[in-house]
């Protein structure tokens, strides 16, 4: 089920922001949470695949898929190694893809919550931060991808390893029917990758509705409502612990991003002085 946690003060965010957990075999606190943060509360989960396709998606995916490999083929020759490969540059460079963006750190899944493209918008409505367990994730999955993890004594997905058990997407969609999806730590192909902390979420098409899937399949998942009325608070304290678009956009774009909001004026209420 998906439990739903308001958060009102900004001492509501402890539990976010230091959930991870005691490893009893390694001495140490170790989190398999991933987060993903939405500047809407009210936003559904989907994939960018979706929202540009509808009901074609797959229909249409093979056809994005091979026409983004034929061209980028130019700059990047590994993508024609595997279709997992394609579809990881192909969602970093803003391809619509069947992937969801997730982030194993909560404070940048705080900042891509924080932030709007139209600041005038911050107090119009709450954002959310979704958390999920990859771990719980992965216990759904099927015997061959749970056998797989054990060998390379891991419990997260890497391109590499996606790319030997399930060979095409057709494959992998009857492998995960509508009962599980696998969590995969893509390749370090660009700063920002590594800077975001990036996990991506495969989703099945036999899954349509992803909230309707955690919530029938899953017990750790958690959805943090911030009020709209701490948006601003929550910003700026990211700001201050050096959590920006500065950082999550390594180069000139992330840095006139930063430098615009921080000079971004607000509105004053009517009546104020």
């Amino acid at each position: 089920m998906i439990k739903t946690v308001e958060i009102r003060r900004i001492d509501d965010l402890m539990p976010l922001i230091t959930e991870q957990n005691y490893r009893k075999d390694l001495g140490r606190f170790r989190s398999t949470y991933v987060y993903r943060g939405v500047s809407n509360a009210d936003y559904k989960m989907e994939t960018s695949l979706f929202r540009n396709c509808k009901e074609l998606q797959k229909q249409l995916e093979p056809s994005i898929l091979n026409n983004f490999t034929k061209y980028a083929v130019i700059e990047d020759p590994s993508v024609e190694s595997s279709v997992w490969t394609q579809m990881v540059l192909g969602q970093h460079y803003g391809l619509p893809t069947r992937l969801l963006d997730w982030t194993h750190s909560a404070l940048v899944g705080l900042h891509f919550a924080a932030t709007e493209p139209d600041m005038d918008l911050m107090e119009e409505h709450d954002c959310a931060v979704w958390r999920i367990d990859m771990r719980e994730i992965h216990s759904l999955l099927p015997e061959k991808y749970k056998t797989a993890l054990a060998e390379s004594a891991t419990s997260i997905f890497s391109v590499k390893t996606l790319s030997r058990i399930a060979e095409s997407l057709e494959q992998y969609d009857d492998d995960m029917g509508d009962k599980s999806m696998v969590v995969i730590e893509p390749p370090s192909i660009e700063q920002r990758i590594v800077n975001q902390y990036s996990f991506f979420s495969v989703v099945p098409m036999g899954i349509s509705n992803v909230e309707d899937f955690l919530d029938r399949r899953t017990r750790n998942t958690v959805k943090y409502v911030i009020d709209k009325k701490l948006r601003w608070r929550v910003r700026d304290m990211l700001d201050q612990l050096n959590v920006s678009e500065r950082i999550m956009y390594p180069g000139l774009d992330g840095l006139s991003k930063w430098i615009s909001r921080h000079y971004f004026v607000k509105e004053t209420p009517s009546g104020d002085k």
